[in-house]
């Protein structure tokens, strides 16, 4: 099966329309006085019966972009994966809600794609170190060590 032949302003047109889907569906709103981001998906997911199915629906929107510019099937395998554990995740009462939240399956599958499209493209992807997460494990260590260090 031939790939279709995508031109690079193509293949970043398609990942700037991923960021900003995945932005609105996965972490548009922020909790005041914290960096807890979520999006417009958790709160679909909370209209009883149907919210989580119009969420799996809002995710093929992701897989769709990634047919379209010829993603290969061990890509598209793992973005349905991810689909498959949101979409299971969210249909558990009260408890899905916040996982559809946490889990962010969008903003997953974007990366993803975006990952290959990087490739593609003949760039490294953009990556950032993640200091919040380095600043609470490096503290959590200490205070390991320090309560290590007066029962010893």
């Amino acid at each position: 099966m031939n790939r279709p032949v995508h031109t690079d302003e193509e293949l970043r047109s398609t990942m700037e329309r991923l960021d900003r889907f995945s932005y609105w569906t996965d972490s548009n709103i922020r909790i005041p006085f914290t960096n807890f981001r979520f999006g417009l998906s958790p709160l679909i997911g909370l209209v009883p019966g149907i919210g989580d199915f119009a969420g799996l629906i809002l995710s093929l929107y992701v897989l769709y972009e990634a047919r379209k510019v010829g993603a290969p099937g061990n890509i598209q395998r793992k973005m349905i994966r991810i689909m498959f554990i949101d979409f299971v995740g969210g249909l558990v009462p009260v408890f899905g809600d916040a996982f559809d939240a946490v889990y962010k399956a969008n903003i997953r599958n974007t990366l993803l794609l975006k990952n290959y499209l990087y490739r593609e493209l003949g760039e490294e992807p953009e990556w950032k170190f993640p200091w919040g997460i380095f600043f609470w494990i490096s503290l959590l260590f200490l205070l390991a060590g320090w309560l290590i260090y007066m029962i010893i």
